[in-house]
């Protein structure tokens, strides 16, 4: 190339800055916020119906918490809370959108559900929905984008400062298969019983920055493996890591994300009653040091919660011990009790340790109602029921 234009190309080419990691804002520690992934069906053969746009309108003229957007696919619609303190506050927001999107889809004819994958929907009938960062993500994604057709509850705590947002995140990451046997109800995929409780969490770990964050106690160094991530231009930013936990520096938060959507709105808001019940044990005691070789037992654990739910064995991370997920679950809630009943969550605890007694979660009341019924479709139907809630039903 001749020398003399060389420099005049080189001129014209602005500078590529990678973005930037967002300040960590402030955050009332153990505050709340929970997302809701939901299905949109239809009342015929209740397989997913595309009314997101129709849903989204009628939704747009209700006063209500929190807020209400259109997600992956346009047979899904995501509600979320506002910041809340107590997982009753969440239930009673959760109840008025519940009870909005209940009327609004009576109007049109279909129906919400609860579930993480919807039991016999094609992905390939699946459409994007239309907006620039979809589009982009099934450009780079291809059919994965409409597999991601699949439902989770995400639950945000608030974390007093970024140092201990991190540390809230790696104690956390110890009860993850906990959080995936309570709340699996994903043991359907395209017609098929999956043999897993939780199906949905298979699509989700297809993605290449899924699985879990780096360890990292400090948010200088948090902020230094961010830079360097951006840098390779293979992230842009903090949407674009799918990870079981991460942190949500623009809310403050922590945000845990292995959850499917329970059948219920009383189900959704225990859950994240359980993860106050967690943080609050965790900034009060103190109880114990995440370490980086509490992972080598994390995919085990994780895999094992999936596939069997509340049946699966758990391996201790500090001792190795191998006991039934259960039984730690039911020990988790008994020491976290105390916490439980200063955060006002302790009937939350009880749901779940009653359903942890029972070795029942919304899996298994899938399976159970298809067992019985022998289709899919009246399976849907009856779960749409149980979103409605009983006053609805009544």
């Amino acid at each position: 190339m001749d020398s003399r234009i060389e420099p005049q190309l080189h001129s014209t080419i602005p500078p590529v800055e990678a973005p930037t990691l967002e300040r960590f804002r402030e955050s009332a520690a153990l505050s709340l916020g929970v997302e809701l992934e939901l299905q949109l069906v239809n009342t015929h053969d209740y397989d997913l119906a595309p009314y997101s746009d129709e849903m989204l309108r009628l939704m747009a003229k209700i006063p209500l918490p929190g807020s209400v957007v259109p997600e992956m696919t346009s047979s899904m619609i995501e509600v979320s809370t506002g910041v809340c303190h107590s997982c009753s506050e969440v239930l009673g927001e959760l109840a008025q959108m519940r009870d909005a999107l209940v009327r609004c889809a009576d109007r049109l004819n279909i129906a919400c559900v609860g579930g993480g994958t919807h039991p016999f929907q094609m992905w390939h009938e699946q459409r994007i929905y239309d907006r620039p960062r979809f589009r982009q993500l099934s450009e780079l994604y291809g059919y994965l984008s409409k597999q991601f057709t699949i439902f989770g509850q995400h639950v945000h705590v608030g974390c007093p400062g970024p140092d201990e947002a991190l540390l809230m995140l790696h104690r956390m990451s110890r009860y993850i298969p906990h959080f995936i046997a309570l709340s699996a109800s994903s043991p359907f995929v395209q017609g098929q019983d999956t043999q897993f409780d939780s199906a949905r969490l298979n699509s989700v770990f297809a993605f290449p920055m899924s699985g879990r964050a780096p360890f990292t106690l400090r948010w200088e160094e948090f902020a230094r493996f961010f830079a360097k991530t951006t840098r390779t231009g293979v992230v842009k930013s903090m949407k674009d890591f799918y990870w079981d936990i991460r942190p949500k520096p623009e809310y403050g938060t922590i945000e845990i994300r292995v959850f499917d959507t329970p059948l219920t709105i009383e189900r959704a808001a225990a859950l994240a009653g359980f993860v106050q019940s967690l943080g609050a044990w965790f900034l009060h005691e103190q109880p114990f040091a995440p370490q980086e070789d509490d992972y080598m037992v994390y995919t085990y654990n994780r895999f094992q919660a999936c596939r069997f739910g509340l049946e699966a064995v758990y391996v201790e991370p500090e001792t190795g011990t191998h006991l039934p997920l259960r039984e730690h679950i039911l020990q988790t809630l008994e020491r976290v009790e105390p916490h439980a009943r200063d955060v006002g969550a302790s009937a939350a605890l009880d749901l779940l340790r009653q359903s942890a007694d029972m070795g029942v979660n919304d899996a298994r009341w899938l399976r159970e109602t298809q067992s019985r019924e022998r289709l899919l479709a009246e399976t849907v139907r009856q779960a749409a029921d149980r979103f409605r809630g009983p006053r609805a039903r009544g």
